[in-house]
């Protein structure tokens, strides 16, 4: 009598998406941290894995910090329902805009990594859009007809508004950022209830 085999292969990709779930995790810590230039074993020691797992899922260095970075826009695009549907839209808009300046605050020499030239990260721009353009263009306009969101400002300038204000600014730290998009999302409050052109 043969013994079935079958659920070994499920429980090896449970364990391989356990594996995987732990270096991103421990690699957003680490380049919090460290930078993306970190060693592999400090990435890897923090995950509980080998350093034979992380080049079996993430060949190239690239292709870890690609990982973490759509893992982050994954989430900031995955909160916009569970936030509009626990709180009004003006304050759902003002909590996701708070965890997208997170986002684009907390990798420490992410942004020097994304723009030097590694193709690997030509796809960003385009999945960065795709993943958290439909999710803010449904809490503005939900603001909008409630009455709380002025309608003249889509998804995509928002998105790059934000980013430009969260830009380093010299002698002053991230909180500088912070004020600032707060008192962009306070312009959002003015005119609350107009259409958008």
């Amino acid at each position: 009598m043969t013994q079935d085999t079958t659920p070994a292969p499920r429980r090896r990709r449970a364990d391989a998406r356990r594996n995987v779930d732990a270096l991103l995790e421990a690699a957003r810590t680490v380049f919090d941290a460290s930078g993306v230039d970190a060693p592999a074993k400090e990435i890897t020691d923090l995950a509980g894995v080998g350093v034979g797992t992380l080049y079996r899922h993430f060949p190239q260095r690239s292709d870890l910090v690609k990982a973490v970075v759509e893992s982050g826009i994954d989430a900031v695009a995955e909160a916009g329902p569970a936030l509009a549907a626990a709180f009004e839209p003006a304050e759902a808009l003002e909590r996701w805009i708070d965890r997208y300046v997170e986002l684009l605050g907390t990798k420490r020499g992410l942004a020097s990594a994304l723009h030097a030239g590694d193709p690997a990260f030509a796809g960003l721009p385009d999945y960065f859009m795709q993943r958290l353009g439909p999710t803010l263009s449904a809490l503005l306009d939900a603001g909008v007809a409630a009455g709380a969101i002025r309608g003249d400002i889509g998804a995509e300038d928002l998105l790059y508004a934000v980013a430009q204000l969260c830009r380093p600014v010299p002698g002053r730290g991230p909180e500088h950022g912070r004020r600032m998009v707060g008192v962009l999302v306070d312009g959002l409050r003015c005119g609350g209830g107009q259409q958008r052109p």
